[in-house]
């Protein structure tokens, strides 16, 4: 006892590069392994229940489950995989081309084809996700898991609670060699930790039977450090939680609550609430955006010095949708432009920005940001003007 997960991790690890089971991309140090015998394992997919009962699966973009995808799509199954590093949006739904031969299929359940034959699905989309299908270094018979490291299994399955994608009785399946199955110390398992309902190895499938709850959605304010690292460089997470804010929900993160002030808070992560949102919302939706902002009639006090000024484009604007909203949105994801010009009746604006660096990460903040039930489209505008 005494062993941690990150010791856990590096003997698999270790033992998988040792034992000659290790297979591309190696080393398999910090990645979820792939090994020999996992297409094998992935293959027994087909036996399970849960698996021919689904019609919408998600499964991680991970190598070894590369099986998994691939059987998916042979049984035309709607399949979701999330988007490397939640970079932008949440899944891309993997959708082959009309009459696709085995051959292309193949290349739709690769990591070439996430990229070439898929359409992403922002928070919006009404996923209802029937079968979850992770990654894991290590996993018990219990079904206790433990990933990589770096929180992105976790956070995906807690994001896909908030969404209302997934409920407490959707199975959780990972696909591991039998060497990575191990005892885990309870002690080891946070209250966000996903645990597993089958294991599948190359040569048997483990029903766990896991009494441990899965994560009940994003605990804000319990947030641990990756949360905080998450909020900056996934786009989709500030929606979230943008999203939970408006219905009310206590969104504040640990080190915004002021019993347990931090010195070092990041700067990101200072947002002040929005002003005038005291009482709890009366209704969800986007009409109540626009009236828990204090408006202020100009964005910014005057256009700065003489830089090119660099727009963005935003497009995919619902009709309901009134200027002061977005502007309103645009200050919580800290991406308020010089000034806004608002095209409504064609549902889009364009953004002005004092050079192209601020342009671009306003771009990056609003990637997957959804407004009155639609995902805005958000880029650098085609034509920049120069100005000054």
């Amino acid at each position: 006892s005494g062993a941690s997960k990150g010791d856990i991790r590096e003997k698999v690890w270790d033992y998988l590069e040792a034992s000659g089971l290790a297979e591309f991309p190696r080393p398999v140090h910090h990645r979820i392994p792939n090994f020999k015998g996992s297409h094998q394992a992935c293959c027994s997919v087909k036996e399970l229940d849960v698996f021919n009962r689904a019609s919408e699966i998600k499964v991680d973009p991970d190598k070894p489950l590369e099986g998994v995808r691939l059987a998916a799509l042979q049984a035309r199954k709607t399949l979701l995989v999330p988007t490397p590093r939640l970079r932008s949006g949440l899944f891309n739904k993997i959708v082959p081309p009309p009459g696709a031969t085995k051959e292309i299929l193949r290349v739709c359940a690769t990591s070439q084809g996430i990229k070439e034959y898929s359409v992403p699905v922002g928070l919006d989309g009404k996923a209802r996700v029937d079968l979850v299908v992770v990654g894991s270094v290590a996993v018990s018979e219990k079904g206790w898991r433990i990933g990589k490291g770096e929180g992105y299994a976790d956070m995906e399955y807690a994001m896909m609670v908030s969404m209302g994608a997934v409920t407490e009785d959707t199975p959780v399946i990972t696909i591991v060699h039998d060497c990575q199955v191990v005892d885990i110390p309870e002690e080891l398992l946070g209250d966000h930790d996903l645990t597993v309902d089958y294991i599948l190895t190359p040569t048997r499938t483990i029903k766990t039977n896991c009494e441990r709850p899965k994560p009940q959605g994003i605990i804000w304010h319990k947030a641990n450090q990756p949360l905080y690292e998450m909020l900056g460089k996934i786009p989709i997470l500030k929606s979230l939680r943008y999203k939970e804010k408006q219905a009310g929900k206590d969104v504040t993160l640990r080190d915004e609550r002021p019993d347990l002030a931090n010195a070092n808070k990041s700067a990101a992560l200072n947002e002040e609430a929005v002003a005038g949102n005291t009482g709890p919302q009366a209704s969800v939706g986007s009409a109540q955006i626009g009236q828990q902002c204090v408006e202020s009639d100009s964005l910014s006090p005057r256009l700065e010095g003489s830089g090119t000024i660099t727009t963005v484009y935003v497009g995919n604007i619902p009709p309901n949708i009134r200027v002061s909203e977005l502007k309103c949105a645009l200050r919580e994801f800290h991406a308020t432009p010089l000034r806004v010009n608002w095209q409504g009746a064609q549902h889009r604006a364009f953004l002005d920005y004092k050079d192209k660096a601020t342009a671009e990460s306003a771009v990056s903040s609003l990637k997957g940001l959804s407004l009155g039930g639609n995902t805005l489209r958000v880029e650098l505008a085609k034509s920049q003007r120069n100005q000054g």
